[in-house]
């Protein structure tokens, strides 16, 4: 478990460090980038999501349950389905990103591939149903807290691929962490 106190502990770092780019009020400095800021400019957002996939990687032996990777699957379908679609650029950019992931690896690709779009499908077809149906998946992996936080933090990372994360994005996360019983607060959400 120290080594989720270290992530805790580099994530509030980030957090402080972004709060220290805002004024006495909270208001967003110039040139400090924010939540107002393009999608290029990086920011504490940026470096967590680059922490999370480091040390996501260095867990790459423990997490090769099929739990981990039906939840990460539904957890990534999420994400990309946060604004209520997916286009086919958009899918084939996350199936990519899926792909690519070190942890991920430890899975054979069709099997990523079936269930990622499983839950696409399923959340075009009918969003609400759909996104029930991912949630319970995500939830099975709450039996063991390693596997719980990795989903989150696949999740987070395949949001914040682009250097930002939406808000929704963030909602479908938070929404992750409760159904897994983490705390959102450890993410910065």
């Amino acid at each position: 478990m120290a080594m989720w106190d270290r992530i805790k502990d580099q994530a509030k770092g980030l957090q402080q460090q972004a709060q220290g780019a805002r004024g006495p009020a909270g208001q967003q400095q110039p040139g400090t980038g924010g939540p107002g800021a393009s999608r290029g400019s990086g920011g504490s957002k940026e470096k967590l999501v680059g922490l999370l996939k480091s040390q996501l990687g260095s867990l790459k032996t423990e997490l090769k349950s099929g739990a981990y990777r039906d939840a990460s699957m539904a957890m990534c379908a999420l994400v990309a389905a946060a604004d209520g679609s997916v286009d086919p650029a958009e899918r084939h950019h996350v199936e990519n990103l899926i792909l690519q992931n070190d942890v991920l690896q430890n899975f054979p690709p069709e099997q990523l591939r079936q269930r990622f779009n499983k839950h696409v499908d399923q959340l075009m077809f009918n969003f609400q149903q759909g996104k029930a149906d991912a949630m319970q998946e995500i939830a099975k992996a709450a039996k063991k807290p390693v596997e719980a936080k990795a989903v989150v933090q696949t999740g987070f990372v395949i949001a914040g691929a682009d250097g930002y994360i939406a808000p929704a994005e963030a909602q479908v996360l938070r929404e992750a962490c409760t159904a897994l019983g983490v705390s959102p607060q450890e993410f910065g959400l």
